[in-house]
């Protein structure tokens, strides 16, 4: 059986005209003197035409400045020196080079030199301007009229890129509210990690939402803030796609939006979009069906926000499977023709590739059959879809050939615990028993994307990380009623605090077990609405349920009332919160370590690698990053787990840093081989950018650690060649 896309394609799109669009193969492909676009270009490619660094001089590469984004409190507030998180694929253009700071200021730098020009603290204009990473900036000009587009909390600012002020001609006063647009009442907390792409005046945004909001894209004009249009990832009754949902859902479930990006086709007007897994993430009994647009490439009206197609790559995703990078354009020959294409990775490791304007697949996509649910009442959708090319790009499923081979010890553990959980794949049915679940929920591919060259060569990192898998009841034994604040905690924190809270210090999630000195009760309800770092704001959550939630972290929660009532303080007769909220929760992102801290599986646990998008063939798969204790134990390169994408350029080289051992990286992108290397301050955890400037090209990565529990900081390193 071939799934196959579901396409309305205007005629203005695909017509006769559709011929005279050059292709992107042309010379609008990838970046070259500025690197003007999140991720170089509109098209997401990660390319650069520059050829003054090359395979023969890489070699000579030396630092050429640094800069510290962390830079000095304001107004006296330390926590403007943020590090960490530092994760911005930086903008160049002429000759100014412009960053996202850990704490979301701006800062503008010369770009030859790494001096300072302006900065913008978005808490200078709003107290509440505060909350998750950002990956990047957006630039708009006309004229002399040129903007940088940001955000900062639930806000979007409209900056002139000249002296870094907000321009008051835009929105209110220089900033919108991201909570605009999605048809819900009150104006939800909208955020961004990712900037939006720019098309004509418009600047078209995503966003990272609470799982309780439904999603939309949407376009504001970049002048004055207005909104344009409105595609909403949960389709409301009488829209295409209302039929894959139960009825009304739009109302209780959330998310399917678009947090990692997209990408346009500027010549046919046409926006990519990736989405996320509906809300809640991993429970899904209360909205069973294939719930488009979840999980799913669509092609958009850049113009309109009329959908064009789509295809859809996880139906009913209950293991957090979102599409977690923008598409990526690119023109490969295939069956004799040139063609136009999209590529999109996925978190289990598939490499999915579609005619960029009808959304044919360019290979046979296979709908397999899943594992059914093992617990009553949860349903799992029959079957998913798998690409016959290219082949995925990492292992499906730990098997006993897999067990570690790092150590003795480590073998037995492993060995041990594998014939406990067995395994099932990315993809493991729903249980009250542990699972192993690889590929896992970071990857596979990660939000850092893929590159993709003029050839239709796509290079891209992925992480081998074995995972756990299993929910849990929110109810007690024999069904017995546990607190309000502890059912409210499994609903809405475990998954990511775990259900001891423990935490996933590896992956940025402190633990809550032991929470006192600074971190008090109005210090935790605070960040619960606000947000931060990694979560998302609960401010849709009730106040009761919040104050419940902290009651129970702080061990000052009622006990639970057998009667019926709630606990936490329910006056007497009040309904009972289990009615509405899901019978089982996540028990809490778990990666799979051995008693070392390095990863329970036999390497490799990350790799880069070079698909030839033309055949579908894999062309090299290389070790990334290294664990120098192993090396000396006489242990082969490893890799290590990454985060942050490649830059390819025209000088026939693959820059990237993304390990966790703060290594920035020059690689052959004809052999994969190791060309040049150097340490940086912390990990680059973030996609590099290159350019020029007066006359030499250089190479600049945010470097900022924190992931996979290394070092934090906040330093961009420029390298370039010696005079």
């Amino acid at each position: 059986m071939h799934a196959r896309p579901v396409v309305l394609v205007s005629m203005l799109l695909v017509g006769a005209g559709c011929g005279a669009v050059n292709s992107s193969r042309g010379p609008g492909m990838g970046a070259g003197q500025d690197w003007r676009a999140y991720l170089g270009d509109a098209g997401s490619t990660h390319y650069s035409t520059l050829t003054q660094i090359t395979t023969g001089n890489v070699a000579q590469l030396k630092v050429a400045w640094t800069f510290d984004a962390a830079g000095t409190p304001v107004d006296g507030d330390p926590s403007s020196q943020a590090r960490g998180d530092f994760q911005t694929n930086n903008l160049i253009v002429d000759g100014v080079l412009f960053t996202a700071s850990p704490s979301r200021q701006v800062i503008a730098l010369d770009a030859a030199t790494g001096q300072e020009r302006w900065r913008f603290d978005p808490r200078t204009e709003r107290e509440d301007a505060v909350g998750n990473r950002q990956r990047g900036l957006a630039y708009w000009a006309e004229g002399e009229n040129r903007r940088i587009f940001t955000s900062a909390g639930t806000w979007l600012y409209a900056l002139d890129a000249g002296t870094g002020r907000p321009v008051r001609t835009f929105g209110d006063n220089g900033s919108i509210h991201l909570g605009r647009g999605l048809g819900l009442r009150g104006t939800p907390s909208v955020r961004l990690n990712t900037p939006g792409v720019v098309y004509k005046d418009l600047l078209i945004v995503g966003g990272l939402i609470p799982e309780n909001v439904a999603g939309a894209i949407r376009a504001f004009d970049v002048r004055t803030g207005e909104l344009k249009w409105t595609f909403r990832t949960i389709p409301r009754p009488g829209e295409y796609g209302y039929e894959t949902w139960p009825a009304d859902a739009w109302k209780t479930a959330g998310g399917a939006s678009d947090w990692s990006g997209h990408s346009v086709d500027a010549a046919r007007g046409i926006v990519y979009i990736s989405t996320e897994t509906a809300g809640p993430d991993f429970w899904g009994g209360d909205r069973y069906g294939e719930n488009l647009f979840a999980n799913a490439v669509v092609a958009l009206d850049a113009n309109t926000g009329k959908r064009l197609w789509h295809f859809q790559i996880v139906h009913h995703d209950l293991w957090d499977l979102d599409l977690p990078a923008p598409p990526t354009l690119l023109t490969v020959t295939h069956e004799g023709k040139k063609i136009d294409a999209v590529a999109q990775g996925t978190k289990h490791g598939l490499l999915f590739a579609f005619d960029r304007v009808t959304g044919t697949p360019l290979w046979p996509v296979h709908e397999r059959p899943t594992t059914p649910s093992r617990i009553p009442g949860v349903k799992v959708w029959p079957t998913q879809p798998v690409p016959e090319k290219p082949a995925p790009l990492m292992r499906q499923r730990y098997t006993a050939d897999d067990l570690s081979t790092i150590s003795p010890m480590a073998q037995l553990l492993t060995k041990e615990r594998f014939a406990r959980s067995g395994n099932a794949g990315a993809m493991p049915p729903p249980s009250l028993d542990e699972t192993i679940l690889f590929p896992g929920p970071d990857g596979g591919f990660e939000w850092g994307g893929a590159a993709a060259d003029p050839e239709g060569v796509l290079y891209a990192n992925v992480n081998e990380i074995p995972w756990f898998y299993r929910m849990i009841p929110t109810r007690g034994p024999d069904g017995a009623p546990l607190s309000l604040g502890h059912r409210q905690y499994l609903v809405h924190c475990a998954a990511c605090h775990g259900a001891d809270r423990t935490g996933d210090v590896r992956g940025g999630m402190p633990a809550l077990n032991a929470l006192g000195g600074p971190k008090t009760p109005e210090y935790v309800h605070k960040v619960m609405v606000q947000g931060g770092g990694r979560m998302p704001p609960f401010d849709r959550l009730g106040a009761r349920q919040r104050n419940a939630i902290v009651g129970y972290l702080f061990g000052t929660e009622p006990a639970p009332d057998t009667r019926g009532n709630g606990g936490s303080g329910a006056p007497a007769g009040a309904a009972r919160d289990d009615q509405t909220e899901p019978p089982y929760a996540f028990g809490g992102f778990q990666r799979w370590f051995d008693r070392e801290g390095y990863p329970a599986i036999k390497p490799p646990w990350g790799t880069l690698n070079a698909v030839d998008m033309n055949t579908g063939a894999l062309l090299w798969k290389v070790p990334l990053g290294e664990y120098p204790e192993l090396t000396a134990r006489g242990i082969p390169p490893t890799g290590t787990e990454n985060y942050g994408g490649p830059v390819v350029t025209a000088g026939g080289l693959i820059f990237i840093g993304a390990t966790a051992d703060e290594t920035f990286r020059a690689f052959d992108k004809k052999t994969g081989k190791v060309l040049w290397q150097a340490r940086l301050p912390f990990s680059g955890n973030a996609t590099p950018s290159t350019y020029m400037a007066n006359g030499k090209q250089y190479v600049v990565i945010s470097a900022g650690g924190g992931k996979s529990n290394r070092p934090a900081g906040s330093t961009l390193v420029a390298f370039a060649l010696p005079d």
